[in-house]
């Protein structure tokens, strides 16, 4: 008997699978939360420089007393080009000559100015505070804001170096509840931070921690799920965090104090952390780690919960043994990084699948992260960007389910390239256009993130699939980090962003052809497994074009090549 068998055994996809899946899935809610919330939290409200009024022989007594808040600015902050307050400069002495409207047009080029030495004015009519209006992270101090988005993604980057490899060595479930602890922690922490650098530091424990746990969650809902249920139950996990990018709107619109928002987003995890203790470690990592007396007792509990009692208690440790001999024979009891490129067809696997991980994170969250130059509200557009997730998911559903999964990762790589390559020639006054061509390639690429998802948890054996989910994550933070770098290169060239962010995804979506079909096909337990598979198919590659040869047509064959 096969691993997979022993599940169909103990109730398939019983009560147990649907209790252990959505008590999973409900902390990815808030993943979306934290990824994203620099959006809201180190958003930037329109700000001028702090004014300050100078008297001379020309201005008015009691200057501050007679004049509006609108004469007051125009006396001390220069304009630019499009008549808009600038927001890093102010005349070193008050302008009031620019009070006259029947003055000829004044060239303010010529006027002494300073930079913003008394501070800033910020407008709190949307956000009534942010890290950027508690730490003026703007003008010369603006890169800290991008700063700190990276620092975090760091974490991430980091946490899925770390915490992918020790959840194949000490389980599942124990990395879970760490990573849960340390998100609730270190988030609360943010919350309460009384500088940039310690915002920072616990953002990156943060980023740890998410990694942590999500990577955790992927291999427990994806090793607990009979073949048949893992494309609809991966497709739902990818619904929840769709919705928690809404969600994330509606918080943000109710609560518009970073600090109370940042602990809205924390605080859940204490209640995440009770209740993990019902989790069920994984059987096939318990069974391929030496511990088949506890991955025994495992199964008994879940046919126990799936109303399978007789089932459950007929599997033995020796029988179990016995049946996965061939498996453990194989199995190593220790697996590093380099378990992913020792062998020739995990080795090509690991390369297609770094590119597709960094590509997908890299357009993305070059979208994603970009929310406030759209011209509309940030709320609105952070529920379009979320909605747009739920139709591309079912599509991609539908496609992986039918026509297999390589295939959709491919088209939809390639056709999110696409259009963001052509919304560089959209006019930028077709704003509604540009936007709604932004949001299709976001789904698009949604979508690929689904697929990606799960072909590498179906491509990966059981005894490296955490390391290299993990390194996908890796590569996937990479990304992430990158992906704002590459928006300072418009200071070069305007347009050379988003030819970045397409033309990356257009790449991986043509490497993503090299990758073996799993549609359908059982979770490998070992690295020979794999390997034995794709022998096993070039050997019937050769067997088919030898007949092809034999064939009465040959002659036209042999011509035509």
């Amino acid at each position: 008997m096969t691993f997979a068998e022993f599940l169909d055994q103990v109730g398939g996809m019983g009560r147990f699978q649907l209790i252990h899946t959505m008590l999973l899935t409900i902390p990815i809610v808030l993943m979306a939360g934290h990824n994203l919330l620099q959006n809201f939290t180190a958003a930037i409200p329109g700000h001028h420089c702090r004014i300050h009024v100078t008297t001379n022989s020309s201005g008015p007594p009691n200057a501050t007393l007679l004049l509006g808040a609108s004469d007051l600015l125009r006396t001390g902050i220069p304009t630019n080009s499009k008549e808009q307050l600038e927001k890093c400069r102010r005349f070193v002495h008050t302008q009031w000559h620019l009070l006259d409207h029947n003055a000829t047009e004044v060239n303010q080029t010529k006027m002494e100015m300073e930079s913003c030495v008394d501070g800033w004015v910020y407008d709190r009519t949307t956000y009534t505070s942010t890290i950027v209006t508690e730490w003026d992270l703007v003008c010369d101090r603006r890169k800290l804001r991008e700063l700190a988005q990276s620092i975090y993604m760091a974490g991430v980057l980091v946490g899925a170096m770390v915490l992918g490899g020790l959840s194949d060595r000490y389980g599942r479930k124990a990395l879970l509840i760490w990573s849960f602890l340390q998100m609730a922690v270190t988030g609360t922490c943010a919350a309460f931070s009384p500088n940039f650098v310690s915002y920072c530091i616990f953002r990156f424990l943060s980023g740890m921690a998410l990694s942590g746990f999500g990577l955790s969650i992927a291999c427990l809902v994806v090793e607990w799920i009979p073949t048949q249920f893992r494309t609809i139950t991966i497709a739902t996990t990818g619904f929840v965090y769709t919705l928690g990018q809404i969600l994330l709107a509606g918080l943000a619109y109710g609560i518009q104090d970073w600090r109370w928002l940042q602990l809205a987003l924390s605080v859940p995890f204490f209640v995440f952390l009770l209740y993990s203790w019902w989790f069920a470690e994984s059987a096939r990592w318990l069974l391929l780690s030496g511990k088949a007396s506890r991955a025994v007792r495992v199964l008994q509990r879940v046919a126990q919960v799936n109303g399978k009692q007789e089932a459950g208690a007929s599997i033995t440790t020796e029988g179990l043994l016995s049946n996965m001999e061939k498996e453990l024979s194989t199995a190593k009891s220790s697996y590093t990084i380099s378990d992913l490129v020792r062998t020739p067809t995990i080795r090509r696997i690991f390369c297609c699948l770094s590119m597709v991980w960094f590509s997908v994170s890299f357009s993305y969250y070059g979208l994603a992260m970009d929310l406030q130059n759209f011209g509309v509200s940030i709320y609105l557009i952070q529920v379009i960007f979320g909605a747009v997730d739920f139709p591309a998911k079912v599509i991609v559903t539908i496609t992986m389910s039918y026509i297999g999964r390589r295939v959709s990762l491919a088209a939809f790589l390639i056709l999110a390239g696409f259009i963001i390559i052509i919304n560089i020639f959209v006019p930028a006054d077709l704003q509604t256009v540009r936007t709604a061509l932004a949001v299709i390639g976001k789904g698009c690429l949604a979508a690929a993130f689904n697929c990606t998802f799960l072909f590498t948890t179906e491509l990966y054996p059981t005894p490296v699939r955490q390391t290299g989910l993990g390194f996908g994550s890796t590569m996937a933070r990479v990304g992430g980090i990158i992906a704002p770098l590459a928006k300072m290169l418009e200071d070069y060239y305007v347009a050379l962003p988003p030819i970045m962010y397409g033309a990356v995804p257009i790449l991986s979506g043509i490497i993503a052809c090299f990758l073996p079909e799993t549609l359908n096909v059982p979770l490998p337990d070992t690295i020979e497994e794999v390997e034995n598979r794709s022998r096993k198919k070039t050997a019937e590659e050769v067997a088919q074009e030898k007949i092809l040869l034999q064939s009465p047509d040959k002659a036209l064959f042999k011509e035509a090549c």
